[in-house]
């Protein structure tokens, strides 16, 4: 997986970027991502301050979402979760459908 961050009026810290690392990578566990491009920003004239973009490359189709709070990783912690949500969801709709066609097929 490639792995880009960009900052723009955030510091690029390695605590940080390690730790956003961490938690993308944590995310191919659930999903095959070949590309994370993560964008923290900070507003400087905006209330909440903090803005996290994320853009999942994956098999089948992109994921993608954004999220604002007051903190970096309260806002970076809405995004991971909006993207398990929609990485799970897809996951349970898929086995629905399996199901639901072995169950026709044993009836048909």
């Amino acid at each position: 997986m490639r792995l880009n961050v960009k900052h723009l009026n955030v510091p690029s810290l390695d605590a940080l970027d390690s730790w956003v690392e961490k938690q993308i990578f944590a995310l191919a566990n659930s999903r095959q991502i070949d590309e994370a491009n993560v964008r923290l920003v900070r507003l400087l004239d905006a209330s909440p301050a903090y803005q996290v973009q994320v853009h999942l490359v994956t098999p089948g189709p992109d994921v993608y979402a954004e999220g604002r709070d007051h903190t970096l990783r309260a806002a970076f912690s809405k995004v991971i979760g909006q993207l398990r949500g929609t990485i799970t969801g897809r996951a349970l709709k898929r086995a629905k459908r399996v199901k639901s066609n072995l169950n026709a097929r044993r009836q048909g």
